[in-house]
Parts: structure tokens; C-alpha cells; sequence
């Protein structure tokens, strides 16, 4: 199968290069020092003590050089889609699937669900609908990614643990295609059911996301540190109390306990959230997808949500300070004696 990965960051590297590992023509779509790492040494994989590198990988900042692909892997992050749609028809064709690998909540959202809000732009990670007007929902599988990895420097990805891919289409049906995707993904080692409600599952991954990456970005800590310090676990569960009640309100279910996705996540261990590296390489965080777009819905379906919004405004400002001043907060807590 010829698949492209759109985004080869720490979660499209490392599905990218399990995939050619498992005997897929895999293409890769990367830009800067990241790209020419790959290009002139292959994509090396970190966990533990083993290291592999991965060789037989195209890699491209152009994805108009390449042809009609049978799957295409979106794993940017949500505001950077938009970049990169006028060059998406080059490796689209009639047959080609999409699988989206975005965190948080997806532009496509209210396309092929039905009932009073089909068709509805998420103006948060959509704005003006370009997405939505731009990428036809025929080709679209959502997929969510649970796996934690981090880009240790270029061109080597370190996979801390994971490798669930649970992949589902938009209208809910059980497609033949879906089962492809989820048999290639098996066959790459991941973990990747098929899923008859995938919005239930983006919700589930989001209910870490939109507590722990803000909270992260703004006091430094991993999940471990989160999870156990009181005050913060409490505040992740006062924001994950405010969003369940807004993804109830949309008819999406929770299949495990909030403790539960608390417990889960401190069991990573001291990992740095994806809003956190980025705070530390000086990149946009990714907010909107997280948490503006949960504002968003809490709007349409009439919630209050006190938490999520004092938090998102403090991110804000963060991410507006780092950006406007280009500035990063790298470095280290030292023990001090």
C-alpha cells in the first residue's frame, strides 16, 4: 500500500516508520533540519535501550512530487492543516482514504453525524469552514492516537509507550475500508480496532488533552507531576468535569471513569505533554483543537464552564507572549542543595 504521512513529528514519524517497517511504501511529508535528518540518515526510533533506524522512507517538504496515494496519514497539528490543502489533490485521488491523526477536536466533527447540527463548522480549528469546504468528508477516518512519543532532536523520534490507533468512520458504519486501515495498522504492531462511535473515543483522548497539555504548558510538569500533586489533579478533574458535560450534550459517552483517565495518565510517567515540548522549542501551541473548540460546543449546547475558560485564557496568553516576543522556555528543574 502507498501511504503518505502528512506531519512526520512524533506521532506521524513513528507511524510512518512502523509502517515501512511492516513492508508499506511509505512516504513522508517533514520540512527544516527534521526533514534533512531523515533524508541523509533515515528516521531512528528510541524506546529504552533499543534504537532502530528506519532507511526505506521518502521524505519530502513537497508533496506535489509525489502520485495518487491509497492512504493518506493527516497527522499535522490542527491550526497547520490549512498550509498544506492546496497541495492535498497531488496525492488525493477517487480512491484514496485519509486517516486523521489530530488531537483534540477534529474540523469535520459535525459532518456525517446528523441530526440538528450536520454540516456545522467548528470555527475554532476551522475558521471560514476552509477545511471543511476544502477536504471532500468521502475520503475522511478519524482516528485517534494514544501512543506518547517526543522528537528528541532531528530525525529521532523516542516512543515512550503506547500503540493503540482505534480508527472509525464518520457516519459510524463498519466500511471495508475501515478494516483495511485497521489491518494494515495491526500488521505495523499497533493496536487499531474499529470503532462504531469514533466521536465518543476523540472525546475520551481529549479528556486528557484539554487538562493536562495546558496545565503542563503553564507550570512545566509531566503527566506524572499533574496527576499526583493535589491541587493540579483537582483542577484537571474540575475541567474534565465541565467537558464531560459538554460531550454528553453532543450525545458522545464515556466508556471509563474520570479517575480512571486521571489514573491512566499519571501512570506515563514524567512525560512532557505535546503543549509543553512545543512551549520548550518555541512552536504554536496547539490550543484551539484542545480546548477553544470545546468552548466552542459548550456555546452550542448552552453549558457553563467556568474552568476551561480561566485555563484557556491563561494558555492564550502564554502561547500569545511566545510567539510575539519569539521567545521559548526551555531547561531543566535542578535539585537544589
Amino acid at each position: 500500500m502507498r501511504i503518505c504521512v502528512v506531519g512526520a513529528g512524533a506521532i506521524g514519524g513513528l507511524m510512518g516508520a512502523r509502517l515501512a517497517q511492516a513492508g508499506q511504501e511509505v512516504s513522508l511529508i517533514a520540512r527544516g533540519p527534521h526533514l534533512r535528518a531523515i533524508q541523509q540518515n533515515g528516521l531512528a526510533l528510541t524506546g529504552g535501550e533499543d534504537c532502530e533506524t528506519v532507511k526505506n522512507l521518502a521524505a519530502t517538504d513537497d508533496m506535489t512530487q509525489l502520485d495518487h496515494q491509497d492512504l493518506v496519514v493527516m497527522s499535522l497539528k490542527s491550526h497547520q492543516i490549512s498550509t498544506v490543502v492546496q497541495q492535498l489533490p497531488s496525492i488525493i485521488g477517487p480512491d484514496t482514504a485519509m486517516v486523521t491523526v489530530q488531537n483534540g477536536i477534529p474540523w469535520w466533527y459535525f459532518q456525517k453525524l446528523g441530526g440538528e447540527h450536520e454540516g456545522r463548522v467548528v470555527e475554532s480549528v476551522d475558521p471560514g469552514g476552509v477545511l471543511a469546504g476544502s477536504i471532500d468528508s468521502e475520503c475522511l477516518i478519524g482516528c485517534i492516537a494514544y501512543p506518547a512519543a517526543a522528537i528528541t532532536e532531528p530525525g529521532v523520534i523516542r516512543h515512550v509507550e503506547g500503540n493503540r490507533f482505534p480508527v472509525g468512520e464518520l457516519d459510524g458504519q463498519i466500511s471495508g475500508r475501515a478494516a483495511k486501515v485497521s489491518e494494515v495498522f495491526i500488521g505495523a504492531g499497533f493496536k487499531s480496532p474499529v470503532l462504531e462511535d469514533i466521536r465518543s473515543e476523540i472525546w475520551l483522548k481529549l479528556w486528557g488533552n484539554l487538562s493536562f497539555n495546558p496545565i503542563s504548558a503553564l507550570t512545566h510538569a509531566t503527566l506524572e507531576g499533574i496527576c499526583q500533586f493535589p491541587l493540579s489533579r483537582e483542577l484537571a478533574a474540575s475541567m474534565m468535569t465541565e467537558a464531560k458535560t459538554v460531550a454528553e450534550g453532543l450525545g458522545a459517552g464515556f466508556r471509563v471513569s474520570l479517575e480512571k483517565r486521571i489514573e491512566g495518565a499519571g501512570k506515563v510517567g514524567k512525560h512532557k505533554t505535546s503543549m509543553l515540548q512545543d512551549v520548550e522549542s518555541g512552536k504554536p501551541l496547539e490550543i484551539d483543537g484542545m480546548l477553544g473548540a470545546v468552548i466552542e460546543l459548550a456555546e452550542v449546547v448552552g453549558c457553563e464552564i467556568p474552568t476551561l475558560k480561566s485555563v484557556y485564557a491563561c494558555v492564550c496568553l502564554l502561547d500569545h507572549t511566545l510567539q510575539s516576543e519569539n521567545m521559548r522556555l526551555e531547561g531543566q528543574f535542578r535539585e537544589v542543595r
